[in-house]
């Protein structure tokens, strides 16, 4: 955290007013600023108490103190809004103007850690798809081979029910044939008795 204090502001019957601005700033985009220096979060705490009971002893109003208090947030975030824009703007290779070439270098190896980290990640992810692609394929497979086994249990299912009925048709032909045939085969015998009233009859007329 980098914080930029502005001192002593003249205001009503002159009174000092101390103003502290903060903003936050990347480590690798820390610069020297003249006239600034590090103060802890605590301390600013400390200095806008002071800032609120002097403000106070010199007969300003608390809700004055707090619009100014509240004055200087608003400038601290415009600053870092700024600062962000940059930041995003060197980040794309713009608004590179301004910088040196240690900034730059420093640029150069933010980002190509970045990148590093990306294709990690893309390529972590990329290996977990592939992962559960090939879950998928050997459960596809074992429902496939599931398939198969049905359809093949129904085809011998089938194949036995037509054999059965096929046999049973065959052996009631079988009967019926036999059967025909035995009678064809009675009605074809010669009559003895018939063959032998001829022979009497002719044996008489000579």
């Amino acid at each position: 955290m980098r914080f930029l204090e502005v001192a002593e502001k003249k205001i009503g019957l002159e009174m000092v007013e101390p103003i502290i601005l903060w903003e936050p700033v990347p480590p690798w985009q820390q610069q020297p600023i003249s006239g600034s220096r590090i103060l802890s979060v605590k301390a600013s705490i400390e200095r806008y108490k002071k800032a609120s009971s002097d403000l106070s002893t010199g007969g300003q109003s608390a809700s004055e103190a707090n619009a100014q208090f509240y004055h200087q947030e608003a400038a601290k975030l415009r600053v870092q809004i700024s600062n962000l824009q940059n930041h995003n703007s060197q980040m794309m290779g713009e608004g590179l103007s301004t910088m040196n070439g240690k900034d730059l270098k420093n640029l150069e190896t933010k980002l190509e850690k970045g990148i590093s980290r990306i294709r990690s990640k893309k390529n972590e992810m990329l290996f977990a798809e592939i992962e559960h692609m090939k879950k998928r394929e050997i459960h596809l497979n074992n429902d496939n081979q599931l398939l198969r086994a049905k359809i093949a249990a129904g085809e011998r299912s089938h194949h036995n029910v037509n054999g059965l009925s096929g046999s049973i048709s065959y052996e009631s032909m079988q009967s019926q044939f036999d059967s025909r045939g035995f009678f064809q085969v009675t009605g074809l015998q010669p009559n003895n008795n018939q063959y032998a009233g001829q022979d009497n009859m002719s044996l008489q007329f000579v």
